[in-house]
């Protein structure tokens, strides 16, 4: 929920907050809890593997002929990239072999530990992986900003799923990790996340040449999501369609929403891959983001 100038959430009882017309809630309830670090209080939200009716995938394609999700390829050629029979026959020009000599593609589980070679990777579900997000409820900004690295934890967006940045390059680690044509896929632990702006993603597609289409209602004047330092995320728009001005090092700034008509510090996706805000400037909670699962983003150290 929203309260106030400081872009903070407000917890209220769920069926409360489904009764405010013209608001807009987390599809999720959380509890107002005590918050680890230099806050008050936070907003903790547990949310499921995958929020209920939602459609994943695909996304590695199984041979050269077919059509598979999107990578955002950091080699030579960088760029976001369809996952179809003329990328691999690209990549493989530049010393990667991602399928057999019958044009199958190498496709590994993450979770189980890809084979030698180049391998795309998909992960599999896991229905009981549960996430715990804190934010807090009223944001504090950082002496300097967070810059999102490799895997760096960006927020939840309205729909429960949470985001982060961008996936280890495949020229480190020599495997692929594909995404889906919303910019999201299955963390080795079983659970579904987003690496993008999936709202306005199709933003990206029409900026870099690609024909996939993402089956969110695109909507790039809207709210996303909330970062894990309690400031809210907007597509690449304001709400009148006019792009947003005077953007800082995050891209983002203090202007009126139609969700904070006094006003409010937020973030801009931006038109290219990944349309995440590059840094933050608040302060996360310790322990953020954390998962049940024994792998993947979050788990517990062992």
């Amino acid at each position: 929920m929203f309260d106030g100038e400081d872009g903070g959430l407000r917890a209220v009882p769920e069926a409360e907050a489904r009764q405010d017309a013209g608001d807009v809630v987390l599809d999720r309830a959380f509890a107002d809890v005590e918050c680890p670090g230099d806050f008050l209080q936070c907003a903790k939200i547990v949310v499921k593997y995958l929020p209920d009716n939602f459609t994943t995938g695909p996304y590695c394609p199984d041979t050269l002929s077919d059509v598979g999700g999107i990578c955002d390829w950091d080699g030579e050629n960088a760029g976001l990239y369809q996952l179809n029979g003329d990328f691999w026959k690209m990549v493989e020009t530049q010393g990667y072999a991602f399928c057999d000599a019958d044009g199958n593609i190498n496709i590994a589980d993450p979770a189980t530990g890809p084979s030698s070679g180049n391998n795309c990777l998909e992960a599999g579900e896991d229905t009981k992986a549960e996430q715990t997000a804190l934010i807090p409820l009223v944001p504090v900004k950082a002496a300097a900003p967070t810059q999102l690295i490799t895997f760096a934890q960006v927020g939840l967006a309205l729909t429960s799923i949470s985001i982060f940045a961008d996936a280890p390059s495949v020229l480190t680690t020599g495997n692929l990790p594909a995404l889906d044509n919303c910019g999201g896929h299955i963390d080795p632990g079983g659970w579904y996340h987003w690496h993008a702006t999936a709202t306005d993603i199709e933003i990206s597609f029409k900026e870099e040449g690609i024909d996939a289409d993402c089956h969110l209602t695109q909507s790039p004047g809207a709210l996303f999501a909330y970062a894990f330092d309690g400031y809210p995320i907007y597509g690449s728009a304001e709400a009148d369609g006019s792009a947003p001005a005077d953007l800082d090092e995050c891209s983002g700034h203090f202007a009126v929403t139609p969700e904070y008509p006094g006003g409010v510090y937020h973030y801009h996706a931006s038109l290219t891959f990944p349309n995440l805000p590059t840094c933050l400037t608040g302060t996360s909670a310790n322990n953020a983001f954390s998962s049940a699962a024994q792998q993947g983003i979050g788990a517990p150290r062992r």
